[in-house]
């Protein structure tokens, strides 16, 4: 199968950045995923052939609800009940203006046409790029996508299982053609996060494509 691209397909890179990805030395980022740098020249050769390039980045003040460091005697990867619902804690990442949430060193993507900031509200995360994690409060991209007329969306970028599966769903669910290209995303891979991931996407009709299948 190969995939014509249209001038309102968008390629949307979620959350490539330094804390997320192995360090160059090896000690890795704040919440490294195993392998996510390897996606960077994929992603390079990608964005070349679209003809619209849209990335996300994390962006945490410190304390964030997400962060297990703002919980007393909380781990990282264990699950707190939120306001809004389940929330998985994580170390440290990805803070205001530091290195970490820097977009990786090596991406060059100057042809970028949007760099969208989530999860900067103190009280609440933002996996997706659409919804915040109560799943009502917007981040603004929908009505970006919708006034500048893209409607179909290849989804690449970190992490698999979270923030491009909820970046994926909230998508398609706000009316939006969105595909995964599964080998161009890395996962967290917390227990059975990647098969509820696969279930998710099947249950939604989002499918996962390799990135041959899109025409370059």
């Amino acid at each position: 199968m190969s995939i014509t691209l249209h001038p309102t397909d968008a390629l949307l890179v979620i959350d490539l950045q330094n804390d997320f990805c192995p360090a160059v030395n090896g000690t890795g980022g704040a919440l490294a995923v195993a392998g996510g740098h390897q996606i960077v020249p994929l992603i390079h050769s990608l964005a070349r052939a679209f003809p619209h390039v849209l990335l996300t980045q994390d962006w945490h003040p410190p304390t964030h609800i997400s962060f297990a460091s703002s919980h007393a005697g909380a781990q990282p990867y264990q699950t707190i009940a939120a306001p809004y619902g389940p929330q998985t804690l994580w170390p440290d990442h990805c803070l205001q203006g530091s290195e970490g949430a820097a977009i990786h060193s090596a991406l060059d993507l100057p042809q970028a046409e949007l760099i969208l900031r989530k999860g900067f509200r103190p009280h609440i995360d933002s996996y997706s790029a659409f919804l915040e994690n109560d799943h009502a409060t917007p981040t603004g991209l929908a009505g970006y996508l919708r006034e500048r007329g893209l409607q179909r969306l290849f989804l690449c970028g970190l992490a698999y299982d979270f923030c491009v599966r909820f970046s994926a769903l909230d998508g398609a669910a706000l009316g939006f053609e969105c595909l995964v290209l599964e080998d161009a995303t890395r996962a967290v891979n917390l227990p059975g996060s990647v098969d509820q991931t696969n279930e998710a996407f099947a249950a939604a009709g989002v499918p996962r494509i390799s990135t041959v299948s899109v025409s370059r």
